[in-house]
C-alpha cells in the first residue's frame, strides 16, 4: 500500500552509484533548462517570471515521490499556462496581486480535481479526448502563444486574449509604435535560436540565448535605449503560504480547472506512456500519475506556484540525458533552489525579448502539419473535427474550443455507432466461412430461402430503429421464398432494454410470415442478456446456435445439433434467473 502512494520506495532500496551518476547529469541539464523556460511559460500565463522558477521547485519533488514514470519531467508548460492565463484574464480582476492570488487558488482547484479524479481511478477519462480534437486545441494554441508574444518582440503593449482577432486587431492598431531596435534584436534572437537548433539539438540554446541577451543589455547599455528587461527578481526561496480563497467564485474556477486538470494530465500520460516503452523495467500507473500530479500542484499552490504538468521537451532531455529514476527531479530541484537563494539577481538584466523569442520558436514547433493532411487522405470526417477544434479555438476561446471539440467528437461516435457497418454473409465455396457478399462477390453462395445479416455493433436504444430498417430491407429484397433469417451476432457485445423489446417484436412479426429467426455466435455477455431478457423465450433454445455455420445446417439439413453443441451455444450465467 505505502509503495503504490510512493512510487519512489520500489527503487530507491536499490539505489547505487551507476544510477546515480545518469541522473545526477540529467537533473542538472533539466534544471538549467527549467529556468529560462519557467521564466518564459510564467509570462504565457501573465504572471512574474520568479513564478516560473516557483513552479519548478515543489511540484518537482513531490512527483518525484508520488509518480510512478521515473524520466517525466515535471514543471510548468506552454499549453497549462495559455489555458490558465485564457481562463483567469477572463475574470477581469484588478491589479496583478489579484490576478496571482487567482492563479494560485486555481493551480489549488485543479491539483484537488485530479487527485479526486485519481482516488474515483478515471484515470481513462482522458481517452475522451481525442488525436484530431487534441491536434487542432495545440495547433490554434501554438498560434495564440505566438502572436501573444509578440508584444516582446515588437516592444508594443498588447491585450492577453484568448482570441485571435483581438490578438490580430490589437497587433495592426499598434505596428505605427513598434520599437525598431527592439524588432531588429527579436528577430534576430529567433533567427539566432532557429540556426543553433540545425546545428546542434543537444545545445542548452535557451540558456545560452539567454546568457548572450543579458551580456547584451550590460555591455551595450540596452535598457538605456528602450528595451525590456525583467527587471528586480525576487531572491531567496518562496515562503509557505495558504491560497487566498475565492470560494464565492467557485462557479468561475471549476470550469477552468477540470479543463487544465485534464489536458495537463493528458499531455503528461501521453508522454510517460512514450518513456515507459523504452523502460520495460517499471510499469506505469494511470491513476497514481493522477494522484501525483494533483499533489503536485496542490502543495505546489501553498509555495505560489501555478499549474504543472509534464513537459515533452525537457522529459525528453531528461530521459537522453541519462536519467533512471525520479531522482532526476530531485536534483532538478536542488538546481532551482540555489538559483532562487543565490544567482536571481543575474536575471534582472535579461530582455523580455529573449524570453518572447524562446517561447515562439518553442510553441511553433507544436504546429503539426502531416497528421491534418494525413486525415484528410483517409479520414474526412475526422479531418472536419480537428479543423472545428481549431477554428473554435482561435476564435471562440481556449477553453470553450476544447470543450466544444470534444462534444462534437463525442457526437460523431454516436452518429458512427448509431449507423454502424452491417453485412450481408455468404458462403465461401468449399469451406464453413461466412463473409461479406460484397467483398467476396464471385466465392460466395447464397441461399435463396436464407438470409445470414451481421450486426456489427452493440444493439442499443440509438441503433434499434437502423437495424429493424435494414434487416427488413433485406428481407424484401428476398421475397417470398425467404424461410429464414439468420443473425450473426459474433460482433453485438450488448443489447438493451428497448432493442430487447424490438428484437422480441421482429421475431414475432416474422414468425407471423412463416420465416423462422435463428441467432448464431451470440458471445457469453449477449446470450446472459438473451437469457435475463426474456428474448429466449420468444426465439426458442432451438434457434441458438454456436457457430453460423450449425444455423445453417439446422435451415437446410435439418441436421440436430451434438450434445456438445447444444451445452456451449445455451451456456449462460442467467439462466437460472
Amino acid at each position: 500500500m505505502l509503495k503504490r502512494i510512493f512510487p519512489f520506495l520500489t527503487w530507491i532500496r536499490t539505489y547505487n552509484r551507476s544510477l546515480l551518476y545518469g541522473d545526477l547529469i540529467a537533473g542538472i541539464t533539466v534544471g538549467i533548462m527549467l529556468v529560462p523556460q519557467g521564466m518564459a511559460y510564467a509570462m504565457i500565463a501573465g504572471m512574474p517570471p520568479i513564478y516560473g522558477l516557483y513552479a519548478a521547485l515543489v511540484p518537482q519533488f513531490v512527483y518525484a515521490i508520488t509518480g510512478t514514470s521515473r524520466q517525466l519531467a515535471v514543471g510548468p508548460v506552454a499549453m497549462d499556462s495559455l489555458l490558465v492565463a485564457a481562463g483567469i484574464g477572463a475574470m477581469q480582476l484588478s491589479g496583478e496581486g489579484a490576478y496571482i492570488s487567482a492563479v494560485i487558488f486555481l493551480t489549488l482547484l485543479i491539483g484537488l480535481v485530479q487527485l479526486l479524479f485519481g482516488f474515483l481511478k478515471m484515470g481513462a477519462f482522458v481517452n475522451f479526448l481525442s488525436k484530431p480534437v487534441i491536434n487542432g486545441f495545440t495547433s490554434a494554441a501554438a498560434i495564440l502563444i505566438g502572436l501573444g508574444q509578440l508584444k516582446h518582440i515588437l516592444g508594443i503593449e498588447l491585450p492577453q486574449s484568448g482570441k485571435i482577432y483581438v490578438l490580430l486587431g490589437s497587433i495592426f492598431k499598434n505596428l505605427n509604435h513598434v520599437h525598431l531596435l527592439t524588432f531588429v534584436l527579436g528577430v534576430l534572437v529567433i533567427l539566432l535560436i532557429i540556426g543553433l537548433k540545425k546545428i546542434s539539438k543537444k545545445l542548452p540554446i535557451p540558456l545560452l540565448i539567454v546568457v548572450l541577451g543579458i551580456l547584451g543589455v550590460v555591455l551595450f547599455g540596452l535598457e538605456g535605449k528602450g528595451i525590456h528587461v525583467v527587471g528586480e527578481i525576487p531572491q531567496g526561496l518562496p515562503k509557505f503560504e495558504l491560497p487566498i480563497g475565492h470560494w464565492d467564485k467557485i462557479g468561475k474556477f471549476l470550469p477552468i480547472a477540470l479543463t487544465v486538470a485534464l489536458f495537463g494530465f493528458m499531455e503528461s500520460i501521453s508522454i510517460a506512456k512514450t518513456l515507459e516503452e523504452k523502460h520495460p523495467e517499471y510499469e506505469l500507473d494511470a491513476n497514481q500519475e493522477l494522484r501525483a500530479l494533483g499533489l503536485s500542484n496542490i502543495l505546489g499552490s501553498f509555495f505560489q506556484s501555478f499549474s504543472v504538468s509534464g513537459g515533452f521537451s525537457r522529459s525528453a532531455v531528461n530521459d537522453e540525458s541519462g536519467a533512471k529514476t525520479s531522482m532526476s527531479l530531485v536534483f532538478s530541484t536542488l538546481v532551482i533552489a540555489a538559483i532562487l537563494l543565490f544567482l536571481t539577481p543575474l536575471f534582472h538584466n535579461l530582455p523580455t525579448l529573449v524570453l518572447g523569442g524562446i517561447i515562439i520558436v518553442s510553441v511553433f514547433g507544436l504546429i503539426d502539419v502531416k497528421y491534418p493532411l494525413f486525415l484528410w487522405k483517409n479520414r474526412k470526417d475526422e479531418f472536419l473535427l480537428l479543423i472545428a477544434t481549431f477554428v473554435m479555438t482561435l476564435s471562440i476561446g481556449l477553453i470553450e474550443g476544447i470543450i466544444l471539440g470534444v462534444l462534437i467528437s463525442l457526437l460523431l461516435l454516436v452518429y458512427r455507432i448509431s449507423k454502424p457497418h452491417v453485412a450481408i454473409l455468404g458462403r465461401i465455396k468449399g469451406t464453413d466461412y461466412f463473409k461479406n457478399i460484397t467483398r467476396f462477390s464471385e466465392d460466395v453462395e447464397v441461399y435463396d430461402n436464407t438470409l445470414i445479416l451481421r450486426f456489427d455493433a452493440q444493439l442499443y436504444f440509438g441503433n434499434k430503429d437502423y437495424f429493424k430498417k435494414q434487416l427488413y430491407q433485406e428481407v424484401g429484397k428476398k421475397g417470398t421464398k425467404l424461410k429464414f433469417v439468420i443473425l450473426n451476432a459474433e460482433a453485438i457485445n450488448y443489447i438493451d432494454s428497448s432493442a430487447a423489446v424490438l428484437l422480441e417484436r421482429i421475431i414475432l412479426e416474422l414468425r407471423e410470415k412463416n420465416i423462422q429467426f435463428l441467432i448464431a455466435g451470440a458471445i457469453g455477455p449477449t446470450r446472459d442478456i438473451l437469457y435475463s431478457s426474456g428474448i429466449i423465450n420468444i426465439l426458442g433454445e432451438e434457434n441458438l446456435f454456436v457457430q453460423t455455420i450449425d444455423a445453417v445446417e439446422c435451415c437446410t439439413n435439418h441436421q440436430e445439433r451434438s450434445t456438445i453443441q447444444k451445452k456451449v451455444s445455451l451456456q449462460s450465467q442467467k439462466k437460472s434467473l
